[in-house]
């Protein structure tokens, strides 16, 4: 009886065995978090991020003689130093991009989904990237955080641009800057023109700096 039992036993267990094999891979490849379904990202694909804009920008119009921002505001970051030479992973998926090979003009904004500040400034970012479409680009880089959080925010927020991730912080650490949100307003020659990090940026504000760091008039 107890062998009748045992070799009963042996084709359950392979059978458990090759659900096991077989669910394990597909679940992982399903999304980031083995196991869980994935849903649709918000935020666009990261293939226009190394194509130009459609409407050429003048060298000569990025604002580098510009001395200060508005009052209240940190000093820019007007030196014409270019981003890092840094490859960060596409939220959607896809090829990394070399953040040298964006083509700007472009503004890039860093934020996290648990950053109140951070929370309240991305609608207008979204509003930016629309108006300035064929201008400039907008680009997110999301910092420390969970791609769960991330995603509900831009879902919430119906946040649609690019989207980099750098759950590591390795823009944060290669520009020094260790506070979030923190924005990057970057000239078609790849240089930076203005870091700014006094808070929640609104369209009025948002439209002032791309007037006076990149040369672009944008309706706030």
């Amino acid at each position: 009886m107890r062998r009748r039992l045992a070799a009963l036993a042996v084709p359950v267990l392979l059978v458990l065995a090759g659900c096991t094999a077989t669910t394990g891979p597909q679940d992982a490849a399903a999304g980031p978090e083995r196991g869980r379904p994935t849903r649709p990202s918000p935020f666009a694909d990261c293939a226009t991020l190394t194509a130009p804009p459609a409407t050429p920008v003048a060298s000569g119009s990025a604002g580098a003689g510009d001395g200060g921002g508005t009052p209240g505001s940190p000093a820019p970051a007007d030196d014409g130093s270019r981003l890092p030479e840094l490859v960060l992973s596409c939220f959607t998926g896809g090829s990394p991009v070399a953040l040298r090979d964006i083509r700007g003009p472009a503004v890039i904004n860093v934020w996290a989904s648990w950053c109140p500040p951070c929370r309240k400034e991305l609608p207008a970012f979204q509003r930016l990237s629309v108006r300035a479409a064929g201008q400039l680009q907008v680009i997110g880089v999301n910092s420390r955080d969970s791609r769960d959080g991330a995603q509900a925010i831009g879902e919430d927020f119906g946040i649609r641009f690019p989207v980099l991730f750098d759950q590591g912080e390795a823009l944060q650490r290669e520009l020094r800057r260790s506070a979030v949100p923190l924005t990057l307003l970057v000239d078609a020659q790849g240089r930076v023109r203005h870091t700014d990090t006094s808070g929640a940026l609104d369209d009025a504000r948002l439209a002032d700096l791309v007037r006076r760091h990149l040369g672009l008039a944008v309706p706030a």
